[in-house]
């Protein structure tokens, strides 16, 4: 009876926790959402559109759905971003400015908001952090993390989704002088800092995995892959990646969470960059390269691993890159194909879902090894600018942002 009850409290608890928690990428940041009942074929012009918001702000940030409501940043005026809520009716229920945007290079929002127990975490363009109420839209606390621990920030500006762990939420700095920081995630008093390592905070926002029984952060700079121990800040390994750019193109930009699975961590970033596995030891205080493979040079888009096979796109130039698949134990490259552009992918009940970045086409997509099975297509007409916003599946809605226009299909 007491191991029943111990088996019933740990699922609830879970239950508890992912109900909780929602975030960039669903679950555990890795692209998969967990859906069920999800249609395998889309109609001739594509999924019903259900709902239709425009002037959301301009932004490449991801919505996410907490309680019927859709939480999304964006620009609406001069140089701020806004936290804004609408309900599933489309109607505005608050907007709050929660720090300075980006202005030197692709000026539009970029961070995905982190929804956690009431309270929505988000981060400006130029390093604001902020904890706002996801009732009423008020700051909470707010810390102006980059300039206050001399962090440093790549040259395109901060695309982070903040990271919850346990009582704290962490973001990463970069910087000669600290590289993460973790605060309390209710009243925003620092709890620890990690040591700098050197390099600039990365595009990829750091995940949290947790390997045998032990809790790692896995965090990415300019320079290295960083294992750091939550309980405390304290780094137990990094990996040089700087040593893979050869390229003066993109040297430095980290641009993809890493994938996580059973012990191993995929990196991958763009611009000619070889995709990495890692190995962990068994106490997860060590890590060692298994293989690399040069042709799953994700940009932005992300990836995804289903049944041991990681899916997505790969970068020729900024603006061209094919699909790929690649074998997760042996590193093989298992196909590329041509289709539209390169751009983001996510998966959701045994299906991937890719969003061209380009001219907005989007594809339903059989997993295979051994080529691209693409099921049905659409194509997103509203909206201006790249198609870089990542996809979202919440309630059976397939959710597109591109620039001041959120759409929702309905793909049950």
């Amino acid at each position: 009876m007491r191991i029943l009850l111990a088996i019933l409290l740990v699922t609830l608890s879970s239950k508890i926790i992912a109900q909780n928690l929602v975030e960039f990428r669903g679950n555990e940041r890795s692209g998969f959402y967990n859906e069920t009942g999800l249609l395998k074929q889309w109609p001739d012009n594509g999924p019903p559109l259900v709902l239709q918001i425009e002037g959301i702000g301009k932004g490449y940030s991801t919505p996410i759905l907490v309680n019927e409501k859709i939480f999304i940043t964006g620009i609406k005026e001069d140089t701020i971003d806004i936290l804004s809520a609408y309900n599933l009716k489309g109607e505005l229920l608050w907007d709050t400015p929660y720090g300075r945007s980006w202005t030197r290079s692709y000026i539009d929002s970029r961070s995905t908001p982190t929804y956690y127990n009431g309270k929505l975490y988000v981060s400006s363009g130029t390093g604001q952090l902020s904890c706002i109420d996801s009732e009423n839209g008020k700051t909470m606390w707010s810390v102006d993390a980059v300039n206050k621990y001399s962090g440093q920030i790549h040259r395109h500006g901060d695309a982070e989704a903040p990271l919850i762990v346990d009582n704290k939420v962490v973001y990463l700095t970069g910087g000669e002088e600290n590289t993460m920081v973790a605060f309390d995630k209710d009243s925003g008093k620092e709890i620890w800092l990690t040591k700098s390592l050197g390099g600039a905070k990365s595009y990829a926002s750091p995940t949290l995995i947790n390997h045998n029984g032990t809790k790692i952060i896995l965090a990415q700079t300019t320079d290295n892959l960083i294992g750091i121990n939550p309980e405390n800040g304290n780094i137990f390994w990094s990996y040089d990646l700087i040593q893979y750019h050869i390229n003066r193109q993109g040297k430095g930009g980290q641009t993809n969470p890493p994938v996580y699975y059973k012990g191993e961590i995929f990196v991958t970033s763009g611009y000619d960059h070889p995709g990495l596995l890692f190995s962990l030891s068994e106490d997860g205080k060590d890590i060692k390269l298994k293989w690399r493979n040069n042709d799953l040079d994700n940009h932005h888009g992300g990836v995804v691993l289903v049944n041991n096979t990681i899916y997505g796109a790969n970068w020729e130039n900024n603006a061209n890159g094919k699909w790929v698949a690649v074998d997760w134990v042996t590193g093989e490259t298992l196909w590329e194909n041509e289709w539209e552009n390169k751009g983001s992918i996510i998966t959701a009940d045994g299906m991937l879902y890719l969003y061209e970045e380009k001219r907005g086409n989007v594809a339903l997509v059989q997993p295979s090894k051994d080529s691209l099975k693409i099921i049905s297509t659409f194509k997103i007409e509203q909206g201006v600018g790249p198609h870089w916003a990542h996809p979202a599946i919440y309630d059976g809605k397939l959710f597109i942002r591109h620039g001041d226009f959120l759409m929702l299909y309905d793909i049950k």
